[in-house]
């Protein structure tokens, strides 16, 4: 997906639409962010949802590890609004999925 380097929108500091650049927010695992993370086998240990079988929603089930679970190609790019007359930096609501955005020339992946 390409992007401009610059575009000019609303400044919520400034309160006027100013020129601003686009970069890419450098992207984190879930496993970095807290080990207690909604969903994390730490956290289930916990909730007492790792032994025994029955009941106990998906993990109720003996491990199966050879599975093939497909995975996602795409990762979740979140674009940054640098302002140029304020200096703040904005972030959009909702990241992009793509495998890869060229800002400009810039490639983020």
């Amino acid at each position: 997906m390409k992007v401009p380097k610059e575009t000019k929108r609303y400044c919520p500091y400034c309160k006027k639409h100013t020129k601003q650049t686009i970069s890419a927010q450098k992207q984190r695992a879930r496993s970095s962010t807290h080990f207690l993370s909604r969903g994390s086998p730490v956290r289930a240990k916990l909730r007492g949802l790792t032994s025994g079988y029955g009941n106990l929603g998906k993990r109720s089930k003996k491990g199966a590890k050879d599975w093939n679970r497909k995975a996602k190609i795409t990762k979740r790019i979140s674009l940054l609004y640098k302002c140029s007359a304020c200096g703040k930096i904005k972030g959009i609501k909702k990241a992009i999925r793509a495998s890869r955005i060229e800002i400009g020339e810039k490639i983020a992946k």
